[in-house]
């Protein structure tokens, strides 16, 4: 049987990667956004920054503040780098959520597993560089995918291990075998997989396996508790896999954005940390809209443990503010070990 040596989780946001000085340009993508998700509202810049009026953000996004929350992210993800290295595993399970980089409007599920023997994380195009550039996140594109083609191996038996036991357990799981294309030419890996890969794994040549879970687009997002148990349920396949294998499992993405909600963070990672399930399921799905939704890949690692002795460890978290309004990306990072 296989063990689960080492969970983790990580924020991905384009802030980990974009300098402090520059943390302007996704303010600006912010002031023009017109459904600022916040609690149980949403709201236009103005509105938001009226209803958040505070000296307590006024502080937080000047520039000095950024740099230290910023070379402290760098710390904190070196250390997660360093504790992948350190566990050695025969296979990473990356679990993200997809924002219409392998599916769009025309099919979304809701869980899907890669099974293919292998992923491309290709260079970006002129045209994706050049749309970066225009909201504001060439920084992080430059992170999340190589300056040429890197093909990383897949733990295709795992996979479809993964598979088979969420039909049993009655999730009727998306198989995805082959990366999607347009007309032959592979859709670019998801930003939540690279920047995992490549951040944190180090583009060491460890077997990935990709877990999609539509966390982001109505109007099939799975619910929290449905999250948890599809974690319980990738946590049996895994302690089943007759190899004798070290698994690493990583969850990618939130917590609170692109309005940062400390007190929501606090709770659920609370919640997380204690192993309190009833407090997981009673928040209300209205907290999980826009990027805070990335907070359930957390609570599907948090299923994958569940059922082990792993603990969980919260590194830091970390609130990166960019506005007035108090928008940004609050950042968490935390082992299970």
């Amino acid at each position: 049987m296989s063990d689960i040596v080492l969970a983790l989780g990580s924020s991905h946001g384009p802030l980990l990667s974009t300098p402090p000085d520059q943390w302007e340009l996704r303010a600006n993508v912010d002031r023009k956004n017109p459904a600022l998700a916040f609690r149980d509202g949403t709201y236009d810049f103005p509105a938001l920054a009226k209803l958040r009026k505070s000296d307590y953000f006024d502080a937080q996004y000047q520039l000095p503040v950024r740099q230290e929350r910023f070379a402290r992210c760098q710390k904190l993800l070196d250390a997660l780098g360093d504790a992948v290295a350190a566990a050695k595993p025969d296979v990473i399970v990356v679990v993200g959520d997809d924002q219409e980089e392998w599916f769009g409007e025309d099919i979304q599920p809701t869980f899907a597993i890669y099974h293919g023997k292998e992923v491309l994380n290709r260079a970006l195009t002129p045209a994706e560089v050049e749309r970066g550039i225009q909201i504001g996140t060439t920084y992080s594109q430059r992170v999340n995918h190589p300056p040429q083609d890197e093909i990383y191996p897949c733990a295709t038996e795992l996979a479809e291990l993964m598979i088979a036991q969420a039909m049993s357990d009655r999730f009727d799981v998306t198989s995805c075998r082959v990366q999607p294309n347009d007309a032959g030419t592979p859709r670019k890996l998801g930003h939540a997989f690279g920047f995992i890969y490549r951040r944190i794994v180090r583009s060491r040549p460890i077997p990935m396996i990709p877990v999609l879970i539509n966390t982001y687009y109505p109007p099939n997002q799975p619910s929290v508790e449905r999250c948890y148990e599809f974690g319980r349920s990738m946590g049996r396949a895994i302690r089943a896999w007759k190899k004798g294998a070290r698994v690493a499992v990583a969850a990618s993405g939130g917590v609170s954005h692109f309005v940062i909600d400390e007190e929501f963070d606090h709770r659920v990672l609370g919640a997380m940390k204690a192993r309190d399930e009833k407090t997981l399921f009673a928040e209300p799905e209205y907290m999980y809209r826009s990027g805070s939704s990335e907070t359930k890949n957390w609570i599907a690692v948090a299923g994958m443990v569940a059922e082990t002795t792993l603990q969980m460890n919260l590194l830091d978290y970390v609130p990166c503010y960019r506005s007035e309004a108090g928008t940004g990306n609050a950042m968490a990072f935390a082992t299970w070990q």
